[in-house]
C-alpha cells in the first residue's frame, strides 16, 4: 500500500494499522480494484476503498481502449469522487449509499474510503424475483425525487455512461440507418425534458446490495451520476436483470409500481408541482430512454444480449414516431 494514502487512510479512521483483507473486485478495464481492509483499534472494524490507478489501462474486454475511452474513464472516476464529498450526504436510508470517509490523491493514483455495506446489506443477486425488482426501483424512485431539479455541479451535465455526446465512435458504427439519422433528436428529447432530477448513470443489478432479508437495498459506483430524466435509470436497469419476456409481461406492473414509490416520496417532499405532469413527462420516455440505450448497444457490441425482442420492438415504435 502507499505509505501517503496508508497514513492518510489510519488518520481519518482513527485507525494504529489496516489490512487488506480481500479484493472484492478488478476496476473496468485494469484501472485499479476494490478492497475491504481490516482496521486495527478504530471504531470501525472494516472499510472498502476503492483505488484507481489512471495511467492509460490497454485490456479494455470489448477493445475499445482509446484515448476517447480513457478520458472518459479519468472523468469518471473524478465525478465520482465529488458525488460521494459533496453530494452523497443528501441521500437518506430510502435510497441508501455508503458512507465516505474520504478520498485522497498522488499522481495518477486516486482512493475512495468507503463504509462497508456488508453488516447492512450483505446480498449480492444475480436473478431476482419481480418483489425484488421493485425493492430496487423503489430506491431509484426515492432517489430521484430527492435530486429532482437539482442542478449536477460537479458531475455529468447528462448522466448515463452511454449517453450519446460521449459515445460518437459507437455511434458512428450503427448500421441501423434510420436509427442513427434519429439518434440525436431521441438524445435531445430525454436532456430537454422539464423534469430533470440526477440519474445514477449505472443502475444495473450489480451495483446494488441487498439486506438480509432482501427488503431493501443501498447501491454503489457513482462513476455515471448526473443530469437526467429519471426514467434513464428505470429503462437500464429493468434490462439488466429481466429477460425480454419479462419485460414485455411484466413493464407496466413495475412501471406502476415505480411511479406509486416515486408519488409517495414526491409528496413527502417539499415539491410543489404537480407530480401528475411529471408522471405523464417520464412515461411517454420510457420507450425513448430504452431506445437511447439500445442506440449505444448497437454500435458498442450489436450481438449483446441485452439487445432483444423488447427492446428492438421498443425501437421501431419509437422511430415510426419521431421525425
Amino acid at each position: 500500500m502507499n505509505q501517503s494514502f496508508k497514513h492518510y487512510l489510519l488518520t481519518v479512521t482513527k485507525s494504529k494499522d489496516c489490512q487488506e483483507l480481500e479484493v472484492i473486485q478488478s476496476l473496468w478495464s485494469g484501472y485499479g480494484k476494490i478492497s475491504r481492509y481490516q482496521l486495527q483499534d478504530s471504531h470501525l472494524d472494516t472499510v472498502v476503498i476503492k483505488h484507481i490507478a489512471l495511467g492509460k489501462s490497454n485490456s479494455h474486454p470489448r477493445g475499445w481502449n482509446t484515448d476517447v475511452s480513457h478520458q472518459r474513464k479519468v472523468k469518471s472516476y473524478e465525478i465520482e469522487t465529488t458525488w460521494y464529498r459533496d453530494w452523497s450526504t443528501q441521500c437518506n436510508p430510502k435510497c441508501r449509499v455508503p458512507h465516505c470517509f474520504g478520498s485522497y490523491s498522488e499522481g495518477s493514483n486516486q482512493w475512495i474510503i468507503l463504509e462497508d455495506l456488508n453488516s447492512d446489506f450483505p446480498l449480492r443477486k444475480y436473478n431476482l424475483t419481480l418483489s425484488e425488482v421493485k425493492v430496487c426501483l423503489k430506491w431509484l424512485a426515492n432517489f430521484h425525487i430527492t435530486f429532482l431539479s437539482q442542478k449536477p455541479v460537479g458531475l455529468w451535465d447528462v448522466g448515463t455512461y452511454w449517453h450519446l455526446a460521449t459515445r460518437l465512435d459507437e455511434y458512428e458504427l450503427i448500421e441501423n440507418q434510420e436509427l442513427k439519422a434519429k439518434a440525436h433528436r431521441i438524445d435531445s428529447l430525454l436532456n430537454q425534458c422539464k423534469y430533470q432530477t440526477l440519474v445514477h448513470g449505472d443502475a444495473k443489478l450489480a451495483n446494488f446490495c441487498f439486506s438480509q432479508n432482501g427488503e431493501v437495498v443501498a447501491a454503489v459506483d457513482f462513476q455515471y451520476v448526473g443530469g437526467g430524466c429519471g426514467i434513464k435509470d428505470v429503462a437500464y436497469f429493468l434490462g439488466s436483470c429481466l429477460s425480454s419476456d419479462e419485460c414485455e409481461t411484466n413493464e407496466s406492473e413495475l412501471l406502476d409500481y415505480y411511479f406509486s414509490e416515486l408519488k409517495i416520496a414526491f409528496d413527502s417532499s417539499t415539491h410543489i408541482d404537480d407530480f401528475s405532469l411529471l408522471e405523464s413527462e417520464w412515461r411517454d420516455m420510457y420507450p425513448i430512454a430504452c431506445t437511447d440505450f439500445t442506440r449505444f448497444m448497437l454500435g458498442w457490441m450489436p450481438t449483446h444480449q441485452k439487445i432483444n425482442g423488447y427492446n428492438l420492438k421498443l425501437m421501431t415504435s419509437v422511430l415510426e414516431r419521431i421525425e
